[in-house]
């Protein structure tokens, strides 16, 4: 599903007409970022949160030259979802391989 989907959905769902739905989207994910990048989290229960995540720092390789590099310690964007969120993804059928994947 892409965004278009998603404001698409709302807006049949709701009754809210579609240039709404998309500015308030847009809001939400607008404040998500600003949020996250001041160093907070969000928790939306029933939903999931959204974290910031503290990397430590440590020595990588670059394969093609063989050398060592240094990454420092940074902070990451992260999503983790509520129990229950997982659980109702957990009830999906699990879809079968098709005969063409088999074969390969």
């Amino acid at each position: 599903m892409k965004k278009a989907d998603l404001i698409n959905l709302i807006s049949e769902k709701t009754g809210v007409p579609k240039v709404d739905v998309l500015v308030s989207l847009e809001s939400f994910f607008a404040n998500v970022k600003e949020t996250m990048a001041s160093g907070e989290n969000i928790y939306i229960r029933g939903f999931g949160s959204f974290i910031v995540k503290q990397r430590a720092a440590k020595v990588g390789r670059n394969i093609k030259k063989n050398t060592s590099v240094y990454i420092p310690a940074h902070k990451i964007p992260a999503f983790k979802p509520a129990k229950e969120f997982v659980e109702q993804v957990k009830t999906l059928p699990v879809e079968e391989e098709n005969e063409v994947t088999k074969e390969s």
